[in-house]
């Protein structure tokens, strides 16, 4: 049991380490999405500087009043989704490269980008 949750443990850290050498090819700012089974947490990253930019989760002080009134985890993504934008367009980032982090894009992940997408952000 044990060297199975090792093995796929590996198999996801090396879906990642994919992922994100194909991302890094380029010069854009990074869009990492991370889920936990109750919250969600979002950054944009400067990988040339190697700082975190922006920063968003379901935990931020300012929307937790909007987190508590959704009905579902999918709301909660949404409304962290809006943040993150907001807060990149107070800081001019405009464009960005989506990094899902080795999950699936659907549900949590994907209703998080969808409304990242519509308050604005390009990727």
């Amino acid at each position: 049991m044990l060297k199975a949750k090792r093995e796929k443990k590996a198999r996801w850290e090396n879906k990642r380490a994919r992922i994100k050498y194909k991302l890094l090819k380029g010069t854009k700012m990074r869009l990492v999405v991370y889920r936990s089974n109750k919250n969600i947490f979002a950054q944009i990253i400067d990988d040339n500087k190697h700082t975190t930019l922006v920063s968003a989760s379901s935990l931020d002080k300012e929307i937790t009043e909007s987190i508590k009134k959704a009905d579902s985890k999918i709301q909660q993504s949404e409304i962290v989704g809006q943040s993150l934008a907001n807060k990149a367009k107070e800081n001019k980032i405009l464009e960005v490269i989506f990094d899902r982090n080795g999950y699936k894009y659907h549900g949590r992940v994907k209703a998080f980008a969808d409304s990242a997408r519509k308050s604005g952000l390009v990727f």
